[in-house]
Parts: C-alpha cells; sequence; structure tokens
C-alpha cells in the first residue's frame, strides 16, 4: 500500500493514542471524520494497522520482572521450530518472540510475576521441548524503554 501524507498524519497520531475519536483526529490531521473513517478502514484491511490495544503495565498487574532469554536450538528441523514457535505464541507471559540470526536462535522477551513463575515457564518452554541445546537469560533490572511505535517520520519526506 502507498502511504501519502495524511496516512503517515493518521498512522503518527493513532500510534500515541488509538482512542482518539475521529473527529478529532480529522481535525488534528486536516481531514473529514468520514475521510478519517475510511482511512482507518483501509489501513487495517490492508494490513497496515493490524489490531487496537491498550498497553497495560506489568508491575501494576503483578508482573514484577521483565526477562529477556537467548535460545539456542539442538536441531533446526522446520517441525522442531515450528512447535517451539506454537510453544512461544501459546504462552500469555510471551510479550515478543524474534527467530534471529546470530549466536542464538530465538530471542524471547516475557514478563513474570517472580523468579519461580520464570523457573516453571523454563521447564515448560525450554526443558520439556527436547530441543534446547541452551537458553541465557537477562533480567531487566530497568525498562528503559518499552514500546512497538514505528518511526514515521522519514517516510513523509
Amino acid at each position: 500500500m502507498s502511504l501519502d501524507s495524511y496516512d503517515i498524519a493518521l498512522l503518527a497520531a493513532i500510534q500515541q493514542d488509538a482512542t482518539t475519536p475521529q473527529h478529532a483526529l480529522g481535525a488534528q490531521i486536516n481531514l473529514s471524520s468520514a475521510a478519517v473513517n475510511r482511512r482507518l478502514r483501509k489501513l487495517a484491511d490492508e494490513g497496515v494497522t493490524r489490531k487496537t490495544v491498550s498497553l497495560v503495565d506489568p508491575a501494576s498487574v503483578g508482573y514484577a520482572l521483565t526477562i529477556i532469554t537467548e535460545v539456542e536450538v539442538e536441531n533446526e528441523r522446520l517441525d522442531l521450530l515450528d512447535a517451539m514457535r506454537r510453544s512461544f505464541l501459546a504462552c500469555p507471559q510471551v510479550q515478543q518472540c524474534y527467530y534471529v540470526a546470530g549466536e542464538c536462535d530465538f530471542v524471547v522477551i516475557m514478563v513474570v510475576q517472580n523468579m519461580a513463575q520464570y523457573t516453571e515457564l523454563t521447564r515448560a518452554l525450554f526443558f520439556e521441548s527436547n530441543n534446547v541445546k541452551r537458553f541465557k537469560t537477562l533480567v531487566s533490572m530497568s525498562n528503559v524503554k518499552v514500546g512497538l511505535e514505528v518511526p514515521l517520520d522519514a517516510l513523509g519526506s
């Protein structure tokens, strides 16, 4: 999909606050509410926007720790990798998972209530899979920046 300056401005605005009413978005970017509605629908239909969510502060609901885990697999057979992907997708504590090139095969970012819960997850996700060669755990001492906003500044030029 080709994005024009209105689409980019609209995406920037909804990344900041997706609850902004369409008439307010229109006023911000100089479009009618109907035009904003059409564009938002098209951006969703084209897969540019995937879903609208509210960001919950993990610590405020009892998930005090952010864990980053590097996982090295034993075997890179597609069926085994797919099984690992499915286990990561099914785990609610896994917030992000990346299949990567380099020294490890997956990088998994998760939130847990405590180290006991992480220990349980290591058993379920890593030890029981029979395809994890090793994993390295990094515990975040401070979440300096957490977000999924896509930088749109350069697209408008």
